[in-house]
């Protein structure tokens, strides 16, 4: 049994105790879920003490949510070398690698659960997806980019999103799979949308320029070419 006496935290370094032990908890389980008194538990002290850094449980949460949002941003960031399709698998695989330590978490989030009503965290959502699209058009290394470019970039992001929350759910798919199908839906959005555009043939013959035989899209473009011919 430990006689020792408990050491004082400071008011910073307790507020960023109770932060990694809710992002913890709602890693496990929906925000919605989970009770300031669990949260009081775990961190090893009183209620009404969580209530001295934190005025109640939204406010605990969006500063987790701050936090979370700041680690999925940093998932986005890739240096621009090699080639466009293995930079976007990096990106995925550290992007699934969030999705699957906050999972619960992650779900409440994107799917807008009743703890999650607040301008405050919509706006940190946006911000997410805001820098997810600043940088996967730095990696296109487009200086203003043209309506059909955002709309190709959003859509996937979007696309990112919603297979995330739909592997959470149960995982019936490899993630393995799913990461490098969307590094080719990337290139398929973009491709449709170069038929449409000038514009945007110019950005997918620069993703092609540099796409190595062994490449991701090149991986794309040899799938479709073993597919079974109808009878």
């Amino acid at each position: 049994m430990t006689t020792g006496a408990r050491r004082r935290m400071g008011v910073e370094e307790r507020r960023e105790q109770l932060i990694a032990v809710a992002l913890g908890l709602f890693s496990h389980r929906s925000p919605d879920d989970v009770s300031i008194d669990e949260i009081a538990e775990a961190a090893g002290i009183s209620r009404p003490l969580v209530y001295h850094y934190f005025p109640g449980k939204q406010q605990l949460y969006e500063a987790a949510l701050r936090r979370a949002a700041d680690e999925l941003t940093a998932r986005f960031v890739e240096p621009h070398e090699g080639p466009l399709g293995a930079r976007l698998l990096r990106v995925m695989q550290r992007f699934f690698d969030f999705v699957d330590e906050h999972g619960p978490g992650f779900s409440a989030l994107m799917r807008g659960g009743p703890a999650i009503g607040s301008t405050r965290t919509s706006a940190l959502i946006d911000g997410v997806r805001q820098a997810a699209f600043t940088q996967i058009v730095a990696h296109l290394d487009v200086q203003e980019p043209s309506p059909r470019l955002e709309l190709v970039v959003r859509s996937w992001i979007s696309l990112a999103e919603t297979t995330a929350l739909l592997w959470l759910d149960g995982q019936r798919l490899p993630r393995a799979e799913l990461e490098r199908q969307l590094v080719h839906d990337f290139a398929a959005l973009a491709a449709v949308s170069a038929a449409y555009d000038e514009r945007m043939a110019q950005v997918v013959r620069r993703m092609l320029a540099d796409e190595p035989a062994d490449g991701m899209f090149a991986d794309l473009v040899g799938r479709l070419l073993e597919l079974p011919q109808p009878a």
